[in-house]
């Protein structure tokens, strides 16, 4: 079958697109203009909603095992530790992942590739986008491969996952509205001849000239650091980590035998005008830049990717009305606007040298915040904005209703069963309907008429802590967010909803 769509960038984001629509039988090319996958290890941090979306595809277990969970935080001034904050029990009860996972981004995009290529499906390398017009029914392309003519192609959908500087954003003369913070930062993957220990342990140090955050990546020797340039080599971009190696050991005592990977750069916490235009879509970086406060900036993509992933699934396998595509720059654009102002104010406390950042980094982040950790409440509401589970779309056109305390466009609350949980049938990656309790005949024989699966679960007290009501009615989206809630399983209601957004389940003939 012609490929429908076009993915322009191989990084997380376009691959997990990629895999996506490939799992949706949904096909596409993507294109890359480098030779491969990259070669430092970049982003590193994978949240817990990254994580569930991973177990839907049934690539959890291999991005788990590659991976090393982050199980706590030591605060130091360079003399002694400060403070530790414990995550290992961070979001017990809340996700089947409840940690924060260190994986290289070059061995994230090397999986992807991998999962890709035995579905049969290749990146085209050393192939860049050079133009593309949308006529209004189509997306015309041209595309430029490394010592080959140029090409012409035709697409339903353009899909930018080129990063900041993406040609497909710039195509749509689409504003990049933010900021761009006064420091020169500096990140470095470096071989110590000292092992560490704890792998599963993360340093951050602050004092009055700033912080560092360093941690283990790969093996025992190798450690991740990030920072902020000295003062006096800020005016000086060819730095290089020999520039800076006497601070670096002097601040956190860390000697490097070797530097396998060295960068400096200046943060940017921007959001494009919009996500969506005609056939045309942004992702990840192109969409948004954030602050690296929290890790937050490669999950954000990736969560980009499955959201549009399963619309435009729909949209081509007439699924669903054209329609739905709308909601993916109102459901994404909002949570990119809040996440971009939430991870700026806790970076500029960070890194903020005049007295309101002295004060909070000297008191409230080494003694108060520990102790805050120390109530569940805390912890756990810690947890669900750190690992993304909090993200709800419930202004969008397509969350209706409140049963319990689960409104529609809420991610679908975890509760794990004997034996199972509850999210084991979002492995179908499909319309689905969730009863905490029992379904009426009614009900059944409709959803069995629409080939939509329901799925009962025996009434138990923790569900109504979850927050589910007895017996009501939950339609949940492919994507494992709840879309329809109904505390009496009204039919009529359910129907209407499928009639408004034309909704087919994928596995129906």
């Amino acid at each position: 079958m012609k490929p429908q769509i076009l993915i322009v960038g191989a990084g997380p984001t376009g691959l997990d697109l990629a895999y996506s629509l490939a799992n949706f039988g949904v096909p596409f090319r993507i294109i890359e203009k480098k030779s491969g996958t990259g070669t430092a290890s970049r982003a590193l941090a994978v949240h817990a909603r990254i994580l569930e979306h991973y177990q839907q595809l049934g690539l959890s277990d291999r991005i788990v095992s590659r991976g090393q969970p982050i199980l706590s935080l030591d605060l130091s001034d360079g003399k002694e530790v400060k403070a530790n904050l414990k995550f290992h029990d961070f979001g017990k009860g809340l996700s089947p992942f409840p940690f924060i996972l260190s994986l290289p981004q070059d061995e994230h995009e090397e999986i992807l590739v991998d999962e890709l290529k035995k579905l049969g499906i290749k990146v085209e390398w050393n192939t860049e986008l050079s133009s593309f017009t949308d006529t209004g029914e189509t997306v015309n392309a041209v595309l430029k491969k490394e010592g080959h003519p140029e090409e012409t192609a035709d697409f339903a959908y353009l899909c930018g996952c080129d990063g900041a500087g993406s040609t497909v954003r710039k195509g749509l003369d689409l504003g990049f509205p933010g900021g761009t913070y006064d420091q020169l930062f500096f990140v470095a993957d470096v071989e110590t001849e000292k092992s560490e220990v704890e792998m599963e342990k993360m340093d951050m140090y602050m004092d009055n000239d700033g912080f560092m955050l360093y941690m283990s990546v790969r093996n025992k020797y190798t450690k991740r650091i990030l920072g902020v340039v000295p003062e006096e080599f800020n005016d000086n971009m060819a730095i290089e980590y020999s520039n800076i190696s006497d601070y670096i050991e002097k601040k956190i005592e860390v000697t490097a035998s070797r530097v396998n990977w060295f960068s400096t750069y200046r943060v940017h916490n921007r959001v494009s005008d919009h996500f969506a235009k005609g056939h045309v879509f942004i992702l990840g970086d192109a969409g948004h830049l954030h602050s690296p406060a929290g890790g937050q900036g490669m999950n954000t993509g990736i969560g980009d990717a499955f959201n549009l992933s399963w619309k435009l699934a729909a949209v081509i396998k007439e699924k669903a009305a054209h329609s739905i595509l709308e909601t993916y720059e109102t459901e994404r654009i909002a949570f990119a606007r809040t996440l971009v102002a939430t991870t700026d104010k806790a970076f500029q406390t960070i890194i903020n040298q005049k007295l309101p950042g002295t004060v909070l980094r000297k008191f409230f982040i080494p003694y108060v915040l520990p102790s805050l950790f120390k109530v569940s409440l805390t912890k756990k509401n810690g947890f669900k904005i750190l690992s993304q589970i909090h993200i709800n779309y419930r202004k969008s056109a397509l969350s209706k209703g409140k049963a319990g305390k689960v409104f529609a466009g809420m991610r679908l609350p975890w509760i794990e069963l004997a034996g199972s949980d509850n999210f084991f049938p979002l492995r179908s990656v499909d319309w689905q309907i969730h009863i905490y309790g029992q379904a009426s005949k009614e009900l059944m024989d409709f959803a069995h008429a629409q080939s939509l699966e329901v799925h009962e679960f025996a009434w138990e007290p923790k569900m109504q802590k979850a927050g589910f009501q007895q017996n009501a009615l939950y339609l949940v989206r492919p994507d494992g967010h709840v879309a329809l809630a109904n505390k009496a399983q009204e039919v009529s209601v359910l129907k209407d909803y499928l009639d408004e957004f034309g909704i087919v389940a994928f596995h129906a003939k």
